[in-house]
Order: C-alpha cells, then sequence, then structure tokens
C-alpha cells in the first residue's frame, strides 16, 4: 500500500498560517492545501510529493504598505513603526512668531554692532551692552503680557522641545518600550522606564516631530487606538510593579481619520480613563505644549495635574470655537480669551495644580533650563503623593476631577470663581399699584410733618426709596404715554442718531438739537391727551414734593454740620493758652483803668485792645479758612437795627425790584435760545466728568460766559435800571439824613474821631446763595 512521507513532502503555495493550523489535521501534519497541489511521483516501491514555498507580500498591519492600499484619510500616507530618538543633524533654524516682531528690530541692531566691532577691530561693547539691555527688557515686556493667542502660538511652536526631549535632560537611564500587543506601535504616544534621583518612573507622552520629516513620522503627535492601547499596557506594567507614572501630554487631539474611528478610538480613550482612576500608583501629569480634548485626557487622568507656564489645555482649539460661534476663524483671539484655557486661568479654576516657569521666549529659548524645572517639579509632587496610601491616593484622585465645576448651595463662592460667574438677573420691575402707591405716599407726608412737629430728622432713608421709586414710575409712565401716542419709534431713531452723532470731542449738532427740541414739544403738547395722563401727573406732582423736601433736609443737615464744624473751631482758638492768656491782660488792664466805655480809654489801651482784637480775628479767620470756607471781614457801619427804622420804608420797594428782575431772568431763562446753550453746558460738563482736560474747560468757560452775558442783558433792561437808580437815589437821600439808616452812626463818628476803632464783623460765604455772620 503506498505511504505518504512527510520529509520527502514540499509544500508549494502554502502560506505561514496554513503550516501552523495543519498541525492538528490527520494527514501526518500534511496540509490540505498542499495536498490538493502535490505533484505524485513514482518509483519502485512508492511515490513521493514535492511542493515548493512561495515568497508571499509582507503586510504592516493596519495600514499596508502598497501605494494602492494606502489609507487616503492618513495624512502624509503610511505611518510607519518607531524608529530610534537621535539629535539633530542640523540645528533647526530660528522661527519668529507675529507678536515678536519688534524684537528683530533690536536683535538685527546687535548684530550689525558685532559685526561692524570685529570687522574695525574698535570698540563698541557699551554700545553693545546697551542694546542688550534694552532687548532683555523689551522681551520682558512682551513675555509678561501675553495674551491667550499668544500663548497658543507659542505652545505651537515647531522648535518647542518635545517629550523626549525633556525625558532625556531628566533621567540618568531612559528604555524606551514598544508596541501595544495587538499588532501596531503608535510612533505618536512614546512610553518607557527611566530613573530619576535613584527613583525608576513609568514615562508616557505625545511624541511631536522636530521637523517635516519627523512631524509625518509621528502623525504630528495625534495618537491612533494602538497608541492609547499602547500607553494602558504600560500602565498595568507600572501598577504591577509599582512604578509611579508621569505622562506627558502634547497634542493637538486624538487623531480623528475613518480609519482610527473603525479600530475604536473613542472605546480606547474610555478604556483608558476608567482605567487611570483604579491604578493605585501616584500618577503627575505635565502638559508641555498643547492639551487638545480626549486626546490630551486620556493620558491627563492624574493626581496632579501641572502645566508650563505658555500651555493650553483646551476642550476645543480656539480657531474651531470661533467657527462654530462666530463664523469665522477670525474671532480666535476672542475664542481663546472666553475659554480659559491657559495656565493661570486653569489654576484659578482649580483645574490645573501648579505652573512650571518658562524663560523668557519661551521654553524653545533654554530648553535643559526648562527640563530642570520640570524635574523639581516631579520630585515635589511625588514627595507630596508617596505620603498617602492606596486609599488616599486613589480618594485624591477622584475627589480632584468630581470637585471641577460643582458648588454647593449655601456656601459663599470663592472670589476667584465668582468672576467666571454668570451675573444673577434682577426681578423685573412691575408697575406698583395706584392705590398701593397712595397709601405708601401718605404715610410717608405723615412722618415728615410728624419729624417737623417734634423738630427731629425726618426719615431720609424712607425717602430716598420713595424718590427712587417715584422716577421709576415716572419713566413707566412716560414709556406709557409715548406708546400711547405712537411716539415710540420716533424716540428710538432720535436715540439711535444721538448716540451716533455725538462725541466727546465736539458740541451736539445744531441740527440734531431741534430734532430734539421739535420731538419734546411735540410729545409735551400731546401728552394731555394720553390715557395715562393723571397718573403721570400725579406722579410727577408727588416726586417734585418729596424732591424739595429731601434738597431741603439735605441743606438743613448740611448747615448743621457746618455750624457745628464753625463752632468747634472758634472754641480751640478762643481755648487756646496764648490767646486766652492775652485775653485776660486784657481784661485786667480795663479793670485797672476804671473806664465804663471805649471812648473813655487811654490811646495805648486803646490801641493794644485793637491789636488783641485783630489778633484774635486773624487766628479766627485762619481756623475758618482751614474748614474750606471763604471769610470776608466787613466794617459795620450801623449800631443796632432798632436804630434802623427807615429801612423797612424800603424793603417793599425792593422786594418788588427783586420780584420784576426774576421774573425777567425767568423768562430770559425759558427761551429756546438760552435753554439750548444750558443744555449744552451740563451736557459739555457730564462729558468733561471730574478731571475736564484743557479743550473741555475752555468750551465750558465759553459756555459760561455767553449765558452770563445774556442774564446781564436782562438785568440791564433800561426800565429796571431807572427804577433800580430811582431807589438807589432814595436810599443816599435817606442815608445823608440824620435820622436815616446811619445817622446815629455818623453823628457817634462826628463826635469822637476815632474810625480806626469801629466795630467789624467776619462774613463766612458758603456756596452762592448761604453766608454766616
Amino acid at each position: 500500500m503506498a505511504t505518504i512521507s512527510h520529509s520527502s513532502l514540499a509544500f508549494t503555495g502554502a502560506s505561514a498560517s496554513d503550516l501552523f493550523r495543519s498541525s492538528k489535521s490527520d494527514v501526518n501534519s500534511m496540509p490540505l492545501k498542499a495536498l490538493g497541489r502535490a505533484r505524485f511521483g513514482s518509483k519502485s516501491r512508492g511515490f513521493a510529493v514535492s511542493a515548493k514555498l512561495r515568497k508571499v507580500k509582507k503586510h504592516d498591519y493596519p495600514w499596508p504598505k502598497d501605494p494602492k492600499d494606502v489609507d487616503p484619510n492618513v495624512k502624509g500616507g503610511v505611518l510607519t513603526h518607531l524608529s530610534h530618538f537621535k539629535p539633530l543633524k542640523e540645528k533647526p533654524k530660528p522661527v519668529t512668531l507675529d507678536f515678536e516682531k519688534p524684537l528683530v528690530g533690536l536683535s538685527k541692531k546687535i548684530m550689525d554692532v558685532r559685526k561692524m566691532a570685529n570687522d574695525t577691530g574698535l570698540d563698541f561693547s557699551d554700545q553693545i551692552v546697551s542694546l542688550e539691555n534694552k532687548y532683555q527688557q523689551a522681551l520682558k515686556d512682551l513675555y509678561t503680557h501675553l495674551t491667550p493667542i499668544q500663548r497658543v502660538n507659542i505652545a505651537r511652536h515647531p522648535n518647542r522641545p518635545t517629550f523626549l526631549d525633556h525625558v532625556f535632560n531628566i533621567t540618568e537611564k531612559f528604555v524606551e518600550l514598544h508596541g501595544d500587543r495587538a499588532g501596531y506601535d503608535d510612533p505618536a504616544i512614546v512610553t518607557g522606564i527611566g530613573s530619576m534621583d535613584g527613583r525608576t518612573y513609568m514615562f508616557m507622552g505625545h511624541q511631536k516631530g522636530r521637523n517635516t520629516k519627523e512631524n509625518i513620522q509621528r502623525n504630528f503627535g495625534m495618537p491612533t487606538p494602538h497608541g492609547y492601547r499602547k500607553a494602558l499596557r504600560m500602565m498595568y506594567y507600572a501598577d504591577h510593579h509599582g512604578f509611579p507614572i508621569v505622562t506627558f501630554i502634547d497634542t493637538p487631539g486624538a487623531y480623528a481619520d475613518l480609519k482610527s474611528e473603525e479600530l475604536g478610538q473613542g472605546e480606547a480613550i474610555a478604556h483608558n480613563l476608567r482605567t487611570m482612576f483604579g491604578l493605585k500608583v501616584p500618577i503627575i501629569s505635565i502638559v508641555i505644549g498643547e492639551g487638545g480634548s480626549g486626546g490630551a485626557l486620556a493620558i491627563g487622568c492624574a493626581n496632579k495635574l501641572l502645566m508650563l507656564e505658555n500651555a493650553v489645555f483646551y476642550v476645543a482649539s480656539p480657531e474651531a470655537c470661533a467657527a462654530i460661534l462666530w463664523k469665522s476663524a477670525k474671532a480666535s483671539p476672542k475664542a481663546a480669551e472666553k475659554l480659559k484655557i491657559t495656565a493661570s486661568e486653569l489654576c484659578k479654576l482649580q483645574i490645573a495644580d501648579g505652573v512650571i516657569p518658562e524663560p523668557l521666549g519661551g521654553a524653545h529659548a533654554d530648553p535643559s533650563w526648562t527640563s530642570q524645572q520640570i524635574k523639581i517639579a516631579i520630585n515635589e509632587s511625588i514627595d507630596e503623593l508617596e505620603k498617602m496610601d492606596t486609599q488616599e491616593l486613589l480618594k485624591h484622585r477622584n475627589l480632584k476631577f468630581r470637585k471641577i465645576g460643582g458648588f454647593q448651595e449655601g456656601i459663599p463662592i470663592d472670589p476667584k470663581k465668582k468672576v467666571n460667574m454668570k451675573k444673577k438677573e434682577g426681578p423685573i420691575a412691575s408697575k406698583t399699584s395706584k392705590e398701593k402707591l397712595e397709601d405708601e405716599v401718605e404715610k410717608l407726608k405723615q412722618q415728615i410733618l410728624k419729624a417737623k412737629e417734634s423738630s427731629t430728622k425726618p426719615p431720609d432713608a424712607a425717602l430716598n426709596v420713595m424718590i427712587q421709586k417715584l422716577k421709576k414710575e415716572v419713566d413707566h409712565e412716560f414709556s406709557e404715554a409715548a406708546k400711547a401716542m405712537g411716539m415710540q419709534e420716533k424716540f428710538a431713531s432720535l436715540r439711535a442718531e444721538f448716540s451716533k452723532g455725538n462725541s466727546r470731542d465736539q458740541l451736539m449738532d445744531p441740527i440734531l438739537m431741534d430734532k430734539i427740541t421739535e420731538l419734546k414739544n411735540e410729545f409735551n403738547q400731546g401728552l394731555a391727551s394720553a390715557p395715562n395722563y393723571a397718573s403721570l401727573k400725579y406722579k410727577l406732582d408727588m416726586l417734585k414734593e418729596f424732591s424739595n423736601a429731601k434738597s431741603l433736609s439735605d441743606s438743613k443737615n448740611k448747615a448743621a454740620k457746618l455750624k457745628q464744624e464753625i463752632n468747634k473751631k472758634f472754641e480751640e482758638v478762643i481755648c487756646r493758652p496764648d490767646i486766652k492768656e492775652k485775653m485776660e491782660a486784657i481784661k485786667a488792664k480795663l479793670q485797672d483803668s476804671g473806664a465804663s466805655s471805649f471812648s473813655d480809654l487811654d490811646d495805648d489801651l486803646k490801641e493794644k485792645l485793637v491789636e488783641t482784637k485783630k489778633e484774635i480775628e486773624s487766628e479766627l479767620i485762619d481756623g475758618l479758612e482751614s474748614l474750606g470756607l471763604d471769610v470776608e471781614v466787613v466794617k459795620s457801619k450801623a449800631k443796632e437795627l432798632s436804630e434802623q427804622t427807615s429801612f423797612s420804608n424800603f424793603r417793599s420797594k425792593m422786594e418788588n425790584l427783586n420780584e420784576e428782575i426774576n421774573k425777567k431772568i425767568e423768562d430770559v431763562m425759558n427761551s429756546s435760545d438760552l435753554k439750548d446753550m444750558i443744555e449744552l453746558l451740563k451736557l459739555e460738563i457730564a462729558k468733561a466728568g471730574k478731571k475736564p482736560d484743557v479743550k473741555s474747560k475752555s468750551k465750558i468757560q465759553a459756555l459760561e460766559q455767553q449765558i452770563k452775558q445774556r442774564l446781564s442783558e436782562a438785568i440791564n433792561f433800561s426800565e429796571l435800571k431807572e427804577k433800580h437808580e430811582e431807589l438807589m437815589a432814595e436810599i443816599s437821600e435817606a442815608t445823608k439824613s440824620p435820622g436815616g439808616l446811619d445817622g446815629g452812626v455818623n453823628n457817634e463818628l462826628a463826635k469822637d474821631d476815632s474810625s480806626k476803632y469801629d466795630e467789624s464783623r467776619v462774613e463766612i460765604n458758603v456756596g452762592a446763595n448761604r453766608s454766616f455772620a
């Protein structure tokens, strides 16, 4: 019977997988495929089967190398296996960011001066030092006031040190570990074991390229699912051996091509998130560039999240956010500011736990120094975390993420977070019913009357509340009246025109002023026909009445306070030891002289008395002026008011003349021209504020001068002028007669030629219409 010999069998057309699967066959371990294709040859006692192995094409799962089979969704073509990290043969070219361009001029000047010094052999060291100091100061000013979008650009700088740059700078030994044990090794995530200051760590991080070739190889730091599964494998490895895990985040986000989605990108990230919260070793994450969305968080669920000074951490890039919200990537600076993605902002929000400083110019300006700062931060953090036991460590990691964005009712909000919260919307004010308002007004009136009868202080707080309430009610009534009269659109268009045309540097346009006046007159003329006119008039009258009561109360309070201050100052001056001593000495001399009146005193004593009086007056004037009061010394030419009997004869004439003058002034004030000028003056004063500039001052002074001139013209009206002159002539005739206004004083002065000893009084002017004597 023929037999099949395994040793004499050669396989043709069999793959390696067929060979492995054939071990379980029943035909002496011969593949079935080979059996069908075997070439039989007869010999004397049997036959032999021979087969040849054909070389087949090798595939790199999951992306093949054949250009025909390249996935079009993969940027840069096919991703190849990780190559060893080596120093670059050429130094990277310097890259100047847009906001750094002002520094280029200074740098060029320094280079030119140095070249000139080398060419000529002259000493330009002072100029070089001066220029370098200017450059350093400009660099410091620039990098201490960076905007969020500028920090984003620094985080994406092409020459910024990568994960492996930092690892080789801070570790004594580092061994890179490859593969996810599922058929692929993603070059965008690098993992490995390294030792630092006697401790062994598991390092893992996103790896960007240092040039275009490396960026294509590393897929620009965007991991596929294989990269996250490789990181997960190393996490389990570190957890098993008790190695602390240090992750470095620097990715724009997970790779979002079709193949990655097919291979379970979301599931790989979710698996990492779940696993990291259960690892029993300390985890430290450091954002060294940009941390984009879930791609960064997949290796960022740590006990401590640290960030380099110019690193950013975001859920969506500023460009993507701007495209979604503002429909344009040009709004990315605004989006970067609103997203709060910088290290300092994230520390305020308690998302990041610390900021690692960078040198001026960014981490690429001095990578070694930056790496050492990272090393110091890792050592400090691991010292803190190693003091915790396993349960504390797990709880610490869990609470860090649970408290983000959470709040508890009844607990005061941290002022640092309160700034970022939406302002509380106040309740919408509703119109108060007429009956309720009338009751409140009557109650307040009764309180004011009681206070007046008992000479107590009126209820200022209640008065202020009522005035504010009436103002709101009046505004509401005016709006209702304008709506009923169909003038809302006119007011809205005029308001818009006013806001556009009116500027701070120029007066209001006369045409716009005429429009405002016309609309105001039209509104006032038709206001009586408005359905709510009665309610509006009542509220306006109440507002005017209470406002007058408040102004009267305020003026009384100010007068009482000022009187107390003046009395206090008088008491201070009179009670001074030197003044007291002088007054006592004058009293003693007057008693010794035995004189019964001023005229009986001798000349020396009179001189001393007048000198002492003047000195006391001078001290009092200085004291009052220190209170900010204008003090004027007025000599008295009348003895007593009882002697001025003739004054009552002219009182009625003076009052009549004053009424006529006031009426004339009111007529002038009510004229449209002067009203416009006063409105312009108010507007200019409001625009100028507390500290007006020279231009505003000149405008205000010019308007004041014009208003004064108009009022002066009104007062100098011919008829009023004649009446004023007639009254003055009558008063002058009365003063000449012995029994007139000043007859007693004139007679007394004629008898005793001592006018230099006349009594005087001190008049204190406070404001425009108040005086204290």
